[in-house]
């Protein structure tokens, strides 16, 4: 366990807005989580891997873990590799690593930011596949008896952009690791968007869709180091198939997937870019220009001017197509988890 002197949150979440905690520590074992639960029982705390999904409403009044789980194992079977993968490896790298060492099956999740921890929580997906498409197992830290419990993934409630950790488990659980299973009989999933290009070549490989996932999210959202943002910001509406039916109507073009007899998937950023709001700014925050899901800091954003710009499309989204979005960044308020309607803007 590392207690760090800097308070500062700006290094810590991708966004890089200026504000503070009163305490960051570093969680370098399972025990350093428990020891800091046990230090500071009155105390908020947050579990924070790269930041990378969270936007902080204000400074945070309490103590900011951060999961810096290590360790990597692998195992091979006649049809699959298992993985065992501690919380706090990088998203980004763990895909790489698969893909480069010839275990194919997360190549869409690719430059996805953020932690191997963090990724079960909301079940991050991109391209046609979710975390749960490959997830075996996840190893969980349950804060009330100090006790690791592996939780399967039928367990976990995988739904879109949702799980047990934010329902159930919330505030009770840590990810400590996570367990995958690829399997060797491997088929790629190339029928989402730009990656159909590839076609359905007998020669794909899972290098080649990688690769391509890569060159799409470079051409479309921009590097957090650079720009400051925390991916798609809204989740992508589900909404009644009689809405679909009437907005195709008038939009016949409109993306949008079926999920079950009466529902349908839009496309937020389709529904944004349509009120005409790529680059629209609100103070320091701007609308991606190339990527309307994407809500970034020009360098000077301040909290307010995020959720300004927020609650700026949500209305004018709603008031073209009746379709409320949702945010899929998670808010983070002085001491407890909140959302843009609870928050009371001049």
């Amino acid at each position: 366990m590392k207690i760090l002197t800097n308070t500062s949150l700006k290094p810590y979440h991708t966004f890089g807005l200026e504000l503070n905690a009163n305490e960051i520590i570093k969680a370098q074992k399972s025990d350093d989580f428990l020891q800091i639960w046990k230090l500071r029982p009155d105390e908020p705390k947050l579990v924070v891997g790269e930041g990378s999904n969270l936007l902080f409403c204000e400074d945070f009044a309490g103590v900011i873990v951060l999961n810096c789980l290590k360790g990597i194992e692998v195992q091979e079977t006649t049809n699959e590799w298992l993985l065992h993968v501690a919380g706090g490896e990088n998203w980004h790298e763990l895909v790489t690593n698969t893909v480069d060492r010839g275990m194919p099956g997360l190549e869409n999740l690719a430059l996805i930011p953020g932690l191997v921890g963090s990724a079960p929580i909301q079940n991050i997906g991109a391209y046609g596949v979710e975390f749960k498409s490959n997830c075996d197992y996840v190893d969980v830290l349950m804060l009330d008896s100090g006790e690791i419990t592996r939780l399967t993934a039928q367990e976990c409630e995988f739904g879109y952009r949702d799980s047990v950790f934010k329902h159930g488990l919330k505030d009770k659980a840590i990810v400590t690791a996570v367990g995958f299973k690829l399997p060797k009989c491997w088929k790629p999933a190339v029928g989402y968007g730009a990656l159909s290009e590839l076609g359905e070549r007998d020669d794909l490989t899972a290098k080649d869709v990688y690769n391509k996932v890569c060159e799409i999210r470079c051409a479309k959202l921009p590097d957090p180091k650079e720009i400051g943002n925390a991916g798609s910001f809204f989740k992508n509406p589900v909404v009644a198939k009689s809405l679909a039916d009437r907005l195709l109507l008038t939009h016949p073009t409109m993306p949008h997937f079926g999920v079950s007899d009466a529902e349908v998937k839009l496309a937020a950023g389709w529904l944004i870019d349509q009120c005409g709001l790529k680059g629209s700014c609100v103070g320091g925050a701007a609308v991606h220009s190339q990527q309307a899901l994407v809500l970034t800091n020009t360098g000077k954003a301040t909290v307010k001017d995020v959720l300004k710009l927020a609650k700026n499309v949500v209305e004018t989204v709603y008031d073209r197509f009746g379709v409320t979005l949702e945010h899929e960044v998670r808010f983070m308020g002085r001491t407890a988890e909140t959302n843009l309607e609870a928050i009371c803007l001049p």
